[in-house]
């Protein structure tokens, strides 16, 4: 059985990600709630949850001693499949732009901006269903095309800078990412925790992913 590590860091959705990924793994996954770095550098897989302001999650994570050493060993130095959630996402950028300047893990390159949607009717935070388009082949998302709806509270969107890296769009007022890709990185900007079926088809894809 493998061991996936759920990072706990203080994020508030902690407990929420807990239970749908326990749902997904279907007892084929031990799901762990952990700060353990030694836990986490040798977990199977990792899940890093984030909800509020960049900045406040970077310290947050920094603050625990040793573990973005160890799930910097796991990720990307052992290969172990990683999913980041919503501003756990955010925080594979290489910086945020959210109260001044904060560097991020730097795992995808790129900063993290605050949405500035073209139409004025559509407001910032971008909270509510919304559709993904131009989704990937990429495993984790790959069955949420066809305008398969999710679940999205948030202000500030991922800007990776290549594009092969975008795994699936969103339009609120002008299009952004959705979800990134790289290597054995995954990471998507809405709550699949909170996006019933789809977010449950996309945990699940992500437990059985073999980048």
């Amino acid at each position: 059985m493998q061991r996936v590590a759920l990072i706990d860091y203080g994020s508030g959705n902690l407990r929420s990600a807990e239970k749908a990924l326990v749902r997904a793994a279907d007892g084929r996954h031990q799901i762990v709630v952990t700060h353990d770095p030694e836990f986490v550098a040798g977990a199977d897989r990792v899940v890093l949850p984030g909800v509020g302001a960049f900045a406040a999650c970077m310290a947050a994570l920094q603050a625990r001693p040793g573990l973005v050493e160890a799930m910097t060993e796991a990720v990307r130095e052992r290969g172990a499949p990683f999913l980041g959630v919503c501003v756990g996402m955010q925080l594979m950028a290489s910086r945020g732009l959210e109260f001044g300047v904060t560097e991020g893990l730097g795992w995808v390159p790129g900063e993290v901006r605050r949405l500035e949607p073209a139409d004025p009717a559509a407001k910032v935070p971008h909270m509510g269903w919304n559709a993904l388009v131009d989704v990937s082949d990429n495993p984790v998302v790959a069955d949420l095309k066809d305008g398969r709806a999710v679940y999205f509270t948030h202000s500030f969107a991922i800007h990776p800078d290549e594009p092969a890296d975008v795994a699936a769009w969103v339009d609120h007022g002008g299009r952004f990412p959705a979800a990134v890709a790289r290597g054995n990185m995954a990471g998507v900007q809405f709550h699949p925790e909170k996006s019933q079926g789809a977010g449950l088809n996309l945990m699940a894809n992500f437990l059985e992913w073999r980048p």
